[in-house]
């Protein structure tokens, strides 16, 4: 079930439905609204099908994709299948990242957070500590 205030946020999204799919770097599901999902399938349709490599990350990335709804009670009912690749037991974690929804084992989640956070300075510094964008630019 998603908490109220997600469902909030996601409610010019809830129309068009979801799709979800298998998370390509860590072991959680994606959530994406629609629109994300088919501006991202634009992207990946351009690329060259005639190239291996193109056509191997396409497979591999929407292996096991599916369309799924919001019922009448705000639960989306996940396919078996990507329980399991996620590992998803009785406690979740719905998380936002930019543009969807990671959905997580929450044992896992803790487990990532925990895992990172020794690295998360040196992360932040690589990543936008090299930038000359200033500070009003990034909100």
């Amino acid at each position: 079930m998603l908490p109220s205030d997600l469902k909030k946020q996601l409610a010019p999204a809830l129309a068009q439905g979801f799709v979800v799919k298998r998370a390509v770097f860590q072991p959680c599901l994606e959530l994406y609204p629609m629109d994300q999902w088919n501006a991202l399938m634009q992207k990946v349709g351009k690329l060259n099908q005639f190239n291996r490599k193109n056509n191997d990350f396409t497979r591999r990335f929407t292996a096991g994709v599916r369309k799924v709804e919001l019922d009448a009670t705000g639960r989306i009912n996940i396919p078996a299948d990507l329980m399991v690749v996620a590992e998803l037991k009785r406690d979740l974690v719905l998380t936002a990242s930019v543009g969807i929804v990671e959905i997580w084992d929450a044992q896992k989640y803790e487990q990532a957070i925990s895992d990172a956070a020794l690295d998360f300075a040196d992360l932040a510094e690589e990543v936008m500590g090299t930038s000359n964008t200033s500070a009003d630019e990034l909100s």
